[in-house]
C-alpha cells in the first residue's frame, strides 16, 4: 500500500451522560479517510487531552499511518516514563484510530483483520442495581425479560453506601462505607438472587476492592455456593499475591484488571493462572495493539476476556471490545453499558444489544462514527469526582 501520513490529531472531551469521554479522531493525508479511537480516562480527561495535543500529536504528524506496532512502540517510550494512566488511554485513542484506518483502507471490518470471527455475536452482561434486595432483584428480572441471560448485582452503590454508625466528631466528608456490613449484605442479595432468579441466570458481582484481603479471601469462599459467572476485583492490583490463597481456598471464578497500567500486573496474573477472566480497561492499557497480544497470551492459560465495559468506556471503546471479541477463541463475556438514544445520534453505527448479544455491523474498520456537532452539545463539565472519595466507618480513606 502506498504511503498515508498523518496530518492531524483531534481531541474531543464530551459528556453526553454522567461520564466525560475522551474521543480521538486520526485525519490523514487521503482525503476524507480518518479514524476514531478512545481514550477515556473520565477522571482525568483534560489530562489526556492535554498529553494528546501538547505531547503525542507534535511526535506523531507525518508518520505512516500503516505502522502501527512501530508508532505504538514510539510513542509509548519516547516521554521516557511508561504505563502511567493518562499515556496509555492517549496511546490507545491514537492505536484505536490507526487500526480503524487500516480496516478502512482493506474494505474490511477490523475482526477480519484479527484473525477473523470465532462467533457470530458476543454475549453480553449489564448491570441490576437498586436501594434495596428486592428492588436489584426487580430490576435483573427486567433484563432478563430482555433477553439477557447474564447480570451483575450490585446492592446501592459499591460498598453498599452508608455505614450504620455514627461518624467521629470531626470526621471529613466523603464516600462512607462499611466493609463488613457490605459483605453480609451482598451475601443476603445474592441469596435472595439465587432463590428468585431462574436457575440458569448466570450471576456476577463487583467487590471494587472494598474488602479487607483477608475478608476478601472469606468472602469469596462465602459466594462459592451460589456458583457465580465471576467475582469482579475481589483485591486491588496492590494486593495480587493474596489472588493465589483466594484460589487455594475456593472454586469461585475470579476476574481482574480493569485498574492495571503495566503489563507485569497482567502477567502475573495470566501465568500463575491466578484469575479465569483478565478484565482490562483497553484504553487503559494502551489500546487494541496491547490487548490483542494480552488475548492471545491468556488463551494459552486457558483463561478468558471480559474486557471493562462500563459506560466511562465511550462507544468507539466498546466497538474496539466487540472486534477483538469476535476473533479470540478465549472470549468470555462483553461488559454492556445501555446507552440512551441520543448518545447511538453522536455515534452512528453503535449496536444495539438483542436477546443478550452484540452484533457487527461489517462496516470497514470499526464500523462507528462521531458527530462532532452533537457532541458539542454536550460539553464536559468541571467537577470533583465524589464517589472515588472513599471512607471507612471512622474516617479513613480506603480505595475506591
Amino acid at each position: 500500500m502506498r504511503a498515508i501520513t498523518i496530518t492531524s490529531i483531534k481531541t474531543f472531551v464530551t459528556q453526553p451522560v454522567r461520564e466525560r469521554l475522551v474521543v480521538v479522531k486520526v485525519e490523514t493525508s487521503e482525503p476524507g479517510l480518518y479514524g476514531l479511537g478512545c481514550a477515556t480516562f473520565t477522571q482525568r480527561a483534560f489530562a489526556v487531552q492535554a498529553m494528546l495535543d501538547r505531547h503525542l500529536t507534535p511526535l506523531l504528524l507525518g508518520r505512516d499511518v500503516s505502522r502501527i506496532e512501530d508508532i505504538w512502540q514510539t510513542a509509548r517510550a519516547n516521554g521516557y516514563w511508561r504505563n502511567g494512566p493518562v499515556l496509555n488511554n492517549a496511546l490507545s485513542g491514537v492505536d484505536q484510530a490507526l487500526w480503524d484506518i487500516l480496516g478502512k483502507r482493506a474494505g474490511l471490518p477490523l475482526y477480519m483483520l484479527l484473525g477473523g470471527k470465532c462467533r457470530e455475536a458476543v454475549a453480553t452482561y449489564t448491570h441490576a442495581d437498586g436501594s434495596n434486595i428486592d428492588e436489584v432483584v426487580a430490576n435483573a428480572e427486567a433484563i432478563l425479560a430482555q433477553g439477557y441471560r447474564h447480570v451483575r448485582l450490585q446492592l446501592r452503590t459499591y460498598g453498599a453506601g452508608a455505614p450504620d454508625q455514627a461518624r467521629p466528631d470531626g470526621a471529613l466528608a466523603g464516600a462512607y462505607y462499611d466493609p463488613r456490613k457490605y459483605a453480609r449484605e451482598t451475601l443476603r442479595l445474592l441469596e435472595a438472587a439465587r432463590q428468585r432468579l431462574p436457575e440458569s441466570t448466570e450471576l456476577i458481582h463487583d467487590v471494587h476492592e472494598r474488602l479487607p484481603p483477608s475478608d476478601a479471601v472469606q468472602f469469596a469462599k462465602d459466594v462459592e455456593k451460589f456458583k457465580l459467572f465471576f467475582l469482579e476485583d475481589a483485591l486491588p492490583p496492590e494486593q495480587l499475591e493474596w489472588f493465589s490463597r483466594m484460589r487455594a481456598a475456593c472454586s469461585t471464578p475470579l476476574a481482574v484488571g480493569e485498574l492495571f497500567n503495566h503489563p507485569f500486573e497482567w502477567q502475573r496474573v495470566i501465568e500463575g493462572r491466578l484469575v479465569d477472566f483478565i478484565r482490562m480497561h483497553v484504553s487503559q492499557m494502551g489500546g487494541i495493539s496491547p490487548a490483542r497480544n494480552v488475548a492471545a497470551m491468556a488463551a494459552a492459560y486457558g483463561i478468558r476476556t471480559a474486557w471493562h465495559g462500563p459506560a466511562d468506556t465511550s462507544p468507539v471503546g466498546h466497538m474496539a471490545n466487540l472486534h477483538l471479541e469476535l476473533c479470540a477463541p478465549n472470549f468470555g463475556i462483553h461488559e454492556w453499558s445501555r446507552f440512551p438514544d441520543h448518545v447511538y445520534e453522536i455515534f452512528p453505527g453503535m449496536p444495539r444489544a438483542r436477546e443478550g448479544y452484540l452484533y457487527p455491523n461489517d462496516a470497514p474498520g470499526l464500523g462507528i462514527d462521531f458527530d462532532e456537532a452533537k457532541a458539542a452539545q454536550y460539553p464536559p463539565q468541571d467537577y470533583v469526582e465524589e464517589w472515588t472519595q472513599a471512607r471507612l466507618p471512622d474516617g479513613t480513606p480506603a480505595l475506591p
